[in-house]
């Protein structure tokens, strides 16, 4: 025997599981049949964090190879302005430091 209570709960279950207006393919109150418009909002977050992936790492990359091309000469900057070394020995390891072999002496 069933109590009025689990016919009741049994009945609306099924009319909301058969009921178009509540299903996903149904017509409901934002249109009718199932749309793929729920698909655009994750395409455009995955979109706009790809993108900003990808110009934060290309910033960094750039930043990196040129603190890298201009490290060793900031350092030797550094050395002069302090007094280690004098402006010959500057002027040499500038022109090593940049590849430029035709004012060497030796």
């Amino acid at each position: 025997m069933t109590t009025p209570l689990a016919t009741t709960f049994t009945a609306q279950t099924v009319q909301l599981l058969t009921d178009p207006v509540h299903g996903p393919w149904g017509t409901g109150p934002w249109g009718a049949g199932f749309s793929p418009w729920f698909l655009l909002f994750p395409l455009f977050w995955i979109l706009v964090i790809g993108l900003l992936i990808f110009f934060f790492r290309r910033t960094w990359r750039r930043n990196h190879e040129w603190a890298t091309a201009r490290g060793g000469e900031s350092v030797l900057r550094e050395r002069y302005a302090r007094g280690e070394i004098d402006e010959t020995e500057y002027r040499q390891r500038l022109e090593v430091l940049r590849g430029d072999t035709r004012g060497t002496r030796r």
